[in-house]
């Protein structure tokens, strides 16, 4: 009966050890596993920080450009206007400058 009753704990404790071992090999594997899937994720996430950060200086140049077109376009058109004006005074100009001259030719005689 001792010897049926050692036989017996003998393979309780193998039984223990396979279980162990296979919980220790379940284990190593969900380990691993997590490691990957977490590797992976961090790339996931650089590779999309990356295209946002792509992204944030496209938009970001897209409207410096559009704000330097509008600039220069209200330039263009300030321009346009004051070149107008001045065009439009430049009889006004001749005429003031040839009284002048006028005057200054009877002052002189």
């Amino acid at each position: 009966m001792k010897v049926e009753v050692l036989k017996d704990i003998r393979q309780t404790e193998d039984e223990y050890k396979s279980t162990i071992a296979a919980a220790n090999e379940a284990r190593r594997s969900l380990i691993a596993s997590a490691e990957l899937e977490a590797d992976n994720l961090v790339q996931t996430a650089a590779k999309d920080a990356e295209e946002y950060k792509k992204q944030c200086i496209a938009d970001a140049r897209s409207q410096a450009t559009e704000t330097y077109e509008q600039i220069v376009r209200q330039g263009k058109d300030q321009a346009a206007a004051l070149e107008s004006k001045g065009r439009q005074n430049v009889d006004k100009v001749i005429e003031l400058l040839v009284t002048r001259f006028k005057g200054q030719l009877n002052v002189s005689s």
